[in-house]
């Protein structure tokens, strides 16, 4: 059983974060520790020069929003919403937070990433815990 699990959560994919966040209680000691992590990619300087700070400002918001609702009916986990490359931020997350288990969702992959999403595929290949992906 883990002590400190990190759940991969797409807001903006189908995927099934329930089914991953009942997987990862499932795989927690008990006191342990889940994140359930929502990377927000960047938007290029060349598009947010033309918008609002308010509408920037308002974008995380309602992705924490959408992360609490998500996280509500599973007691001790806790919402985190952070900016940068889903893949990249998600191994640095789990580095500097000395997690000892990552689960995510793959999307049914198309042929230019045949087993896993892209997103998967890099954290399968580089993270430095174990990584458990749902189908």
């Amino acid at each position: 059983m883990y002590k400190n699990i990190l759940v991969a959560i797409a807001l903006d994919h189908e995927a099934d974060t329930k089914q991953a966040l009942d997987m990862a209680t499932k795989l927690a000691a008990e006191g342990a520790r889940i994140t359930a992590l929502h990377v927000m990619e960047e938007i290029p300087a060349y598009i947010t020069n033309e918008m609002s700070q308010e509408l920037l400002a308002n974008r995380r918001t309602q992705a924490e929003e959408e992360m609490s609702a998500t996280v509500s009916g599973h007691s001790g986990v806790t919402p985190v919403v952070i900016f940068g490359h889903a893949g990249r931020t998600l191994l640095d997350y789990a580095h500097e937070h000395k997690v000892d288990c990552i689960v995510l969702s793959s999307h049914r992959p198309g042929l230019q990433d045949y087993f896993l999403g892209s997103t998967a595929q890099r954290v399968v290949r580089h993270a430095a815990c174990s990584v458990h992906v749902m189908r």
